[in-house]
This record gives C-alpha cells, structure tokens and sequence, in this order.
C-alpha cells in the first residue's frame, strides 16, 4: 500500500495534481479541491496517500495531512459514500465544518455538498457522530498555505476550474456561474487557486 509520497508538483489539472519523486515516478493523485489549491507548480511536497484499487482503476487520493486522511477513510466507512463523495466533501467544507454540521444535526448544510441527499446526510450524522468528536481541535489539520501567485491564459484557467468542479459532481450551469461570479470578484491576476477557492465559496453559499 502506498502511504506517502513526497516530491515535486509536475504537472496540475484541477483536481489532479503528478507528483515526481526523486526516483523518476511521477503518481498522478487527486486531492480535495480546498486542498489542491494550496499547491503549486515545481513545490515540493509531501501527501498522504490513500490507495484504492478497483475492479477498473487504481486510485491514488492525497492529504497535506495525515489527520485529514483519517477523516477521508472515514467518510468511506459511511453506508454509501464512496471515493468520489468523500473527495467532494472535503472539497466543499472543512473538517472542522463537517464536525460542526454532524454534532448539530444540521442535514440541511450537509445536503448542500454535491451528492449528499437527505438520507446520506442522515447516515453521516448516525455513523459519524461518536467517531468525529475529536475533530473540533484543529491542530491535527494540515495548516493553510499561500495561494500560489503564476498566472496563466485565461481560457486554459476558466476549463480547468470548471473541470475540477464537475469531477466533483456539480453541474455544468452551476460550475459556470459560480466561475464567473468569483471571476468578477478576484483583483488579483487568475490563477487556478485562486478561481477554485472563490468558485467553491460561491457555491457553499448557493
């Protein structure tokens, strides 16, 4: 089982970031898009690995911290949650959020994540409950880092966010307009962090 991976970011495609080690392999990983935004091209960095082998893939899915794979393996261990809903969630809220919305009961806030109905949110709050409490202290959490600041041809950008957003499960018109609400609110020069962090804000708040 792959663990850890520490390397060098060589290529990133929202939410897919190839990280080459010093031995020569590069390992194509997903990560969640709150955290994909903090890496950048040519970092170097160290991800905690869960490996998940299917019938038609093997998937690597990466961490900046080993407690936030521990809450991705037990998102996977909820009665119908799979890979790609884990990702969304930790994609969509924060850890300390998820604690939040599971210790208060609140269905309505967890429905909001892509894929989550009614009776998912349900069963995250029976199944999780017990085994979260620990979550509220944030110390375990891989801290945030600095957005990264190149910038590149708009277009390539505006896809590759939009991407990202539908990996995720949010539909096309949606990905679109919260894309070009948090365009016409970013001064800085774009960039994909900076896109997806604003787009994803935008849509917890739809």
């Amino acid at each position: 089982m792959i663990g850890l991976i520490q390397g060098q970011v060589h290529h990133l495609m929202a939410p897919t970031v190839v990280v080459m080690t010093p031995a020569g392999v590069g390992y194509e990983i997903e990560m969640p898009l709150n955290a994909f935004c903090q890496v950048q091209l040519n970092q170097s960095v160290t991800l905690w690995t869960h490996f998940l082998v299917r019938e038609d893939a093997q998937l690597l899915f990466g961490f900046l911290s080993h407690s936030d794979r521990e809450v991705f393996r037990l998102l996977l261990k909820v009665n119908g949650v799979g890979a790609k809903m884990a990702l969304a969630m930790m994609s969509t809220v924060t850890v300390q959020e998820l604690h939040q919305f599971v210790m208060n009961n609140d269905e309505l806030a967890l429905t909001r994540i892509p894929g989550v109905g009614k009776k998912t949110a349900q069963r995250l709050i029976v199944e999780l409950k017990d085994k979260i409490k620990h979550l509220g202290d944030t110390s375990g959490f891989a801290p945030s880092l600095p957005l990264a600041t190149d910038s590149g041809n708009e277009g390539i950008i505006i896809a590759e966010v939009e991407a990202g957003l539908i990996a995720l499960g949010y539909r096309d018109k949606e990905a679109q307009a919260a894309i070009k609400l948090a365009k016409s609110a970013i001064d800085s020069p774009l960039t994909i962090q900076n896109l997806l962090k604003a787009s994803l804000k935008n849509l917890a708040m739809s």
